[in-house]
């Protein structure tokens, strides 16, 4: 069973992770604003095995991907998933 597309178990990865970690941020707007791993993927440049590990905390973007993440959220108005 899935929500927007995510599982239960993905999502509750997503929400036990540090929230200070920039992919994590990323996972909790994607997530609540339907977007895909595979769009996420596409938009940042990188694999989806890679968004997943952003999404939960496993690994960190570069710089440069967590810049571009941070205008995304910024644009976005995404306060970490508290808007």
């Amino acid at each position: 069973m899935s929500l927007h597309g995510f599982s239960y178990r993905f999502i509750e990865a997503n929400q036990n992770a540090d929230p200070d970690l920039i992919g994590v941020q990323l996972g909790k707007y994607c997530i609540a604003k339907n977007i895909s791993v595979v769009e996420a993927a596409d938009m940042f440049g990188v694999s989806k095995m890679t968004i997943y590990q952003w999404f939960v905390g496993n690994s960190r973007p570069h710089k440069s991907k967590a810049e571009k993440i941070k205008k995304v959220l910024t644009k976005a108005k995404f306060n970490n998933g508290k808007d």
